[in-house]
């Protein structure tokens, strides 16, 4: 349609345009005609009067005579002219009105007409397919309503609690400490200032937080026993490296049954091929399903275990994991800053709203600490610190500098003394 629309406009123009320069051409000639008949009217005058004059010669009358005759031959030709420019012009104007104007308009109104019914037809096939669909979209519409039917809150919910649950036991009660007797600080066993059965509490504060709701800064990929997760959640995730471990094992025991099969038909038939030509290859598999195996058996012990890899795992009152190296393992005296435990004591003041620790003593740094992983704190050679928390057997001290940063430090690295009324007040070197 946008192709035929210019041209039928075009050829309307075109035809507008040619009736015009015809009516122009009659006009022309008409007017020639009437001054040419208006001068044969003069020069006729002038040759009567002339003759008439006595006193003219008979040349000029002569003359006047011919002038007269030319300008009546002119008159008449101009006639002609006008007669024939009159008929055409008639007969243009009426081929114009009843021939070329109609046919253009018929064609744009076939146009027209066609544009009119392909859009019927759009409308139809529109209304078709609407139809077709509305059955599928009935059977959407049924299966979301049954789907919303069926929403269970608190199954959902049960879900989402097995999916990660921390296993965390909550504290027990906080006692009395009495502050009457010279600085005795007694605390239950029980309390958040210890752990369970009586163990050691790993480096970190004694302030109560509400472990759910604290933000977890040990962001990014944990240890590769996952000691960084929550109990529920730390055998979840070893479950599964388990059962990857038994699907990559079960792949190489698969292939180790056809080598074998293999080289039994090699064996029984020389010519189909080498049997030693397997045995690097079987090898080489013996040796994956070991390693695999010695894998899955670390990962099955930690399941099993509180406590994997030769690290125990504590709970610390801000419910954060932190790992303390066995106590065979541990050297007070040389402490190397690389085994600091992968997750340190966790310094968030989100729910910290209560005074900071008391001083206990104080130490100066014999040797200069960087501090890189998160928890400690950068010292330099000769500084002056407080203690706020001495060394627990895990070979840190907790320190602070200037009443506003505080972290751990390697014992070894500082000479410490404690207040004397300080608990267990001694000088390490």
């Amino acid at each position: 349609f946008s192709r035929f629309l210019p041209q039928h406009f075009h050829d309307g123009r075109k035809a507008q345009q040619y009736i015009e320069n015809s009516w122009k051409q009659l006009e022309s000639s008409k007017k020639r005609f009437e001054r040419d008949c208006k001068e044969a009217d003069r020069a006729q005058q002038y040759f009567e009067k002339m003759d008439a004059d006595i006193n003219v010669t008979k040349a000029d009358v002569e003359k006047a005579r011919q002038q007269a005759q030319m300008r009546h031959q002119m008159a008449a030709d101009s006639k002609g002219e006008y007669t024939a420019n009159l008929q055409k012009f008639n007969q243009e104007q009426n081929d114009h009105y009843y021939t070329v104007i109609p046919n253009i308009f018929q064609k744009l109104q076939d146009m027209e007409e066609r544009r009119i019914e392909r859009i019927g037809v759009c409308m139809k096939t529109f209304a078709e397919v609407d139809r077709q669909v509305l059955p599928i979209v009935g059977k959407c519409l049924d299966g979301m309503t049954l789907a919303a039917e069926s929403i269970e809150p608190k199954t959902d919910s049960k879900q989402v609690v097995e999916a990660y649950k921390s296993g965390f036991e909550p504290p027990g009660d906080v006692e009395f400490e009495d502050y009457g007797q010279a600085m005795k600080r007694t605390v239950s066993e029980n309390s958040l200032s210890n752990s369970k059965e009586g163990k050691e509490k790993p480096p970190g504060k004694s302030k109560t937080k509400l472990w759910p709701f604290i933000k977890n800064k040990n962001k990014g990929s944990g240890p590769e026993d996952f000691s960084h997760l929550p109990p529920e959640q730390r055998r979840k995730k070893l479950q599964g490296k388990i059962d990857d471990l038994n699907k990559d094992i079960q792949k190489e025991m698969d292939q180790r049954d056809a080598l074998t099969k293999m080289k039994d038909v090699y064996v029984k038939n020389p010519q189909m091929g080498d049997p030693a030509s397997v045995d690097p290859r079987l090898s080489e598999i013996g040796q994956n399903i070991e390693k695999l195996q010695a894998e899955a058996q670390k990962f099955e012990v930690a399941v099993c275990e509180p406590h994997c890899f030769g690290c125990k795992l504590h709970i610390s009152p801000d419910g954060s994991y932190t790992e303390e190296p066995n106590s065979e393992t541990q050297v007070k005296a040389n402490v190397n800053p690389n085994t600091i435990p992968t997750t340190m004591p966790d310094f968030d003041e989100e729910f910290d709203d209560d005074d900071p620790l008391p001083t206990i003593g104080t130490c100066k740094a014999l040797y200069p600490f960087e501090g890189h992983n998160e928890g400690t704190i950068a010292v330099a050679e000769g500084e002056l610190l407080y203690v706020i928390e001495e060394d627990k057997g895990d070979g840190w001290t907790r320190v602070r500098r200037k009443e506003d940063e505080e972290g751990y430090v390697p014992t070894s690295y500082i000479e410490v003394n404690l207040e004397p009324n300080a608990k267990g007040a001694m000088t390490y070197i």
